[in-house]
């Protein structure tokens, strides 16, 4: 693998990676401290790829971006790769001030507009009920219940429609084509977009090039395989040309594409062995995820390492190599076959 600039562009600042292309950064507030935006020129205005997560902070920077880093030139349209609230999460705010044309897969958008208006009761209830079955503590569901749903307080107000994008299909940008290229199992119907004219690849979440991209099982589909989904979209990857400069939304543009696929797959497939022998004798998912993780987890962390480690448990079930039974509290309990 091959990085190609010495330094990312500080916060709110612009840094052409390709002719016309544009690297935005943007902060946010958790360990993973950053994302990168794309921002192409287009005509007489500009392409944004991804938002920012919705903060007080967000909106000052995008205000300056806007006044001082565009040249006087709108943001015509905006596409999103996926609903997670650093990607979808400033894209109302800014469609409402700039009036720019939203596209987004539909089922990521479905996701992102039910996440933001449900803030019920009952969805709390559904995510504490699925934190307790993986073997949460009385203390960690009582501090999950308090917070309640997390995702409208860092996504502005969806916008009430979209210019659908979906596999396959080409977008000009900027006089370019942009295939769309879809994967999933970081999230339903994640949208890549591929430039074989400028040799660039926009990989959002799904190839990035010093950590794993997050696979989690939620409250809301239990029994999915969001691992298989994952490994078949690394599979499909490698028709991808391997010369291209990847843009990904977390760490550095890079060039070396299916060395790091390859390394993605090796990856979960060593990390699967690891679950198989974390699941020796009946064990909870928590518990399990604290060993095979081997680091001090904060409440935060904690949901996430569950929800990978569900996500590998999952896959073994199906693989059938462990198997899955609850106790007389309904907590469930993995054990190697």
């Amino acid at each position: 693998m091959e990085y190609l600039f010495d330094a990312p562009p500080e916060f709110g600042e612009t840094m052409e990676v390709a002719p016309g292309v544009h690297w935005l950064r943007m902060p946010l507030p958790m360990a993973l401290d950053h994302i990168n935006l794309w921002l192409i020129e287009d005509g007489p205005g500009w392409t944004l790829i991804d938002t920012g997560i919705s903060s007080g902070l967000s909106k000052k920077m995008w205000s300056q971006v806007i006044e001082e880093h565009l040249g006087g030139r709108p943001i015509n349209r905006i596409i999103v790769t996926h609903f997670h609230p650093d990607h979808v999460g400033m894209a109302g705010w800014l469609v409402a001030k700039t009036g720019a044309e939203f596209c987004m897969p539909r089922t990521e958008w479905l996701y992102a507009r039910v996440l933001t208006i449900d803030t019920s009761e009952k969805f709390t209830d559904g995510m504490v009920e699925y934190y307790r079955r993986a073997g949460g503590s009385a203390e960690y569901l009582a501090r999950l219940k308090e917070r309640g749903p997390f995702f409208p307080g860092i996504v502005s107000d969806v916008p009430r429609g979209i210019q659908r994008i979906v596999d396959g299909e080409s977008l000009d940008i900027g006089g370019q084509s942009w295939k769309i290229v879809v994967g999933n199992g970081h999230s339903p119907e994640h949208a890549c977009l591929l430039c074989d004219a400028l040799d660039l690849f926009i990989s959002g979440d799904l190839i990035l090039p010093k950590i794993s991209p997050h696979i989690g099982v939620y409250a809301d589909e239990p029994e999915a395989n969001p691992l298989k989904d994952y490994l078949n979209t690394l599979a499909k990857f490698e028709t991808l040309p391997g010369n291209v400069t990847v843009l990904p939304s977390h760490n550095e543009p890079f060039r070396g594409l299916h060395e790091r696929r390859e390394w993605l797959i090796q990856h979960h497939l060593d990390r699967l062995e690891d679950f198989v022998t974390a699941c020796a004798s009946p064990t909870n998912a928590i518990d399990i995820a604290r060993q095979v993780f081997k680091r001090k987890l904060d409440s935060s962390q904690l949901g996430f390492a569950a929800a990978e480690t569900v996500a590998h448990l999952n896959y073994l079930i199906t693989e059938e190599r462990i198997v899955r039974h609850a106790d007389e509290d309904g907590v469930n309990l993995y054990q190697a076959c």
